[in-house]
Order: C-alpha cells, then sequence, then structure tokens
C-alpha cells in the first residue's frame, strides 16, 4: 500500500476501535472521502483483511462499478483465498453463496435496489434471503454521494422493469437519505458490525454534519501532487510517478449568465436546469438556449459584457481555455460531459457550429 493507503487503514482502525470500546453495540461509520486514483476498492480489502474481517458486503447504486471490485480481489495476491459474490457472477455459473466455502473470506457485491428492494407483496426479495440472514463484519457503501443517491437510483431503475422498481426506488432512496443525515442505521434490513462509506464527492456529507472530522479521511489530487514531488529516491521506487499533473481550472459565470439558473431554497446556481433540454435526438434543444451560448462565448474570451473587467484586469486576466493560447494549445483531446442524454444530443448541434471542438458524452 501507499502511505495514504496506510494512513486511512489505520486512522480507520483506530476510531473502529475507540467508537466500540465507547458505544458497545453501535456499529461505527466512517468516511473516505479520497479522489479517483486513491484506490479506494483495494484499500478497502487491505482494510478488511487488517481487520479479520469474513464476510463483507458492498452496495452501491452503480453496479457498473462490479468489475473493478471484482478485479482487485482476484488479481492482487494480498487476497488469495477470497471469494467474490454477485448476481452476475451466479448467473453466469459461478460462485454462489451456498457453495462458498464458509471457511474463508467472502465478498458480496450488490446494488441498493436488488439488495434492498422488495417484491409486490412488501417482502424481501426471495432470491436475496440469504444476504439479510447474515451478520456481515462490514458493509461499504461505494459512490456514496448524499441527497443525491435518489436521482442515482431513478436512473438505475428506469433501466430496469419499472412496474416492480418504481416504489422500491422512491421508498429505498428516500429512506437512506433521511436516515443516513440523522445518523440513523437502524433501518437497514441488513445487520453488520462496521459500515464504510467511500467517495469522491461527499462535499454535502461533510458540510451537513453527517461525519465528523475523526470519521473521515481525505485525499485530494494536491495531496497525492504534493506527495509525488516530496518523495525522495532513497525511499525507493516512486509509487506516484505513474500518476501525472491534473490543472483544475475552475471560472466563476458572471451574474448575467447565471442568474437564469438560480432560485430554490437557498438562491443557489442549479447547473441541471442550466443546460435543461428538451425534445429528442434531432429535435432535441436547450431550455435556455441564449445562457448557453454566452457561457460559450464567455470560454472563447468574446463574453462582451465581461470585457470592460477583463481590460481593467490586463495581466491579471484569468486564462480562458479557447482563447487563451499557452491555455489552448495544451489540450491534445477533449472530454465534456452532460448528465443527461438530451442536452448532449443538443449539445453536438450546438458544438458543430465551429465555435467550439468538443467530444461530448452522457452519463
Amino acid at each position: 500500500m501507499r502511505p495514504e493507503q496506510q494512513r486511512a487503514v489505520k486512522k480507520t482502525q483506530e476510531y473502529f476501535a475507540q467508537f466500540k470500546k465507547d458505544n458497545p453495540g453501535k456499529a461505527p461509520r466512517f468516511l473516505w472521502n479520497a479522489k479517483m486514483r486513491f484506490g479506494k476498492t483495494f484499500t478497502s480489502y487491505e482494510f478488511a483483511k487488517a481487520q479479520g474481517y469474513q464476510r463483507v458486503l458492498v452496495l452501491t447504486f452503480k453496479p457498473a462499478v462490479e468489475n473493478s471490485w471484482r478485479e482487485d480481489l482476484e488479481s492482487h495476491k494480498d487476497f488469495e483465498g477470497w471469494q467474490f459474490i454477485s448476481r452476475e457472477t451466479t448467473q453466469n455459473g459461478g460462485l454462489d453463496y451456498e457453495h462458498a466455502d464458509k471457511s474463508r473470506p467472502i465478498v458480496c457485491f450488490g446494488s441498493f435496489q436488488d439488495y434492498l428492494g422488495k417484491n409486490e407483496a412488501g417482502d424481501i426479495k426471495a432470491q436475496n434471503e440469504w444476504v439479510h440472514e447474515i451478520n456481515w463484519d462490514l458493509v461499504i457503501f461505494d459512490e456514496y454521494y448524499f441527497g443525491a443517491w435518489r436521482d442515482s437510483a431513478r436512473e438505475l431503475f428506469e433501466q430496469e422493469d419499472k412496474c416492480e422498481q418504481n416504489d422500491n426506488m422512491n421508498s429505498v432512496a428516500q429512506l437512506i437519505d433521511e436516515s443516513f443525515e440523522q445518523g440513523d442505521t437502524d433501518f437497514l434490513p441488513i445487520t453488520t458490525g462496521a459500515y464504510l462509506f467511500l467517495s469522491g464527492t461527499s462535499f454535502r456529507a461533510i458540510v451537513n454534519g453527517e461525519f465528523i472530522e475523526e470519521q473521515i479521511f481525505n485525499w485530494t489530487y494536491s495531496d497525492e501532487q504534493r506527495a509525488k514531488e516530496r518523495w525522495k529516491p532513497a525511499q525507493g521506487k516512486n509509487p506516484y510517478e505513474s500518476l501525472p499533473r491534473m490543472v483544475l481550472m475552475t471560472y466563476q459565470m458572471p451574474d448575467q449568465i447565471r442568474e437564469i439558473a438560480s432560485g430554490g431554497e437557498f438562491d443557489e446556481f442549479d447547473l441541471n436546469e442550466f443546460f435543461a433540454a428538451k425534445g429528442d435526438g434531432d429535435q432535441a434543444e436547450f431550455k435556455h438556449p441564449s445562457e448557453v451560448q454566452k457561457w460559450l462565448d464567455l470560454l472563447r474570451g468574446g463574453f462582451a459584457e465581461t470585457t470592460v473587467d477583463e481590460l481593467k484586469m490586463g495581466a491579471k486576466k484569468p486564462p480562458m481555455p479557447y482563447s487563451d493560447k499557452p491555455v489552448e494549445e495544451h489540450p491534445d483531446a477533449q472530454f465534456w460531459s452532460c448528465p443527461r442524454s438530451r442536452p448532449a444530443m443538443r449539445w453536438r448541434t450546438c458544438s458543430g457550429s465551429g465555435r467550439t471542438c468538443s467530444t461530448t458524452t452522457t452519463r
């Protein structure tokens, strides 16, 4: 493990031990607020191994990450003899819990909507009863986004059997949001000795005080690059050498553009509202086309309303990605992500005008 991974494991171990000493009979909760490339999957397994856990349940609203969890377990020598179980592996003729070697560690991977969902009678799905009968040593919540699970669940449920899933999605997601906000985990129909939350964007959970400082391990891109620069040759091969430097640039959107999508209880800017679109395919169009175009103009340094301010700033003017020569020359490839399919479809039309060059995707 890299040094920061070792620190994450140690801090979590120390917190769990102290919590159980102070709160006998209760399950501790800990958050790893770590960006991509930290190695949350691998480090979670190392933590489970260090704790001597034999039964680990991984729950997520994003089943697509299953391959990462399976490959990290099956490909690393540290976890030789460990067993991985999921609905996909079972359906494909692989290992299921009934035939697993109970004397060896078992990792079960599944989605919230599957394992916590109910059948039409409101009961636990028959094929998942075994999950609820086990007292898990550790439950890991992967891709934990406070307050945003309901949207993630909705997208996944829409891809499955709607007549069975809609009610499950709403009840499960709402219960998760409300219960964790209040620090309550008793609502889960699954028993465990501890909870580990993994996320790279847990801003709301931290801001809302869902986890206190002692319950959080943080690791940012800045931490990574700082560790890379400070690594001494005497320490051996630099484990951060293969992690490229990332330049993150943020821009404040002018009030003339952002006000169209501001509102709500806290008068906050809503990115989804700003890029909202209607229609499908070639008929898709932005709800606020003028503001989106102004935003594109801003990126190109062609937004007239900011010209005077930029002249006043002179050399201190912030570099824009499509107008500042040094910045413009660097990107060999561009990846643009739109939150929904309709904005992405419209984006192709908008960006195909010759004003910007972009690759669009949806998530």
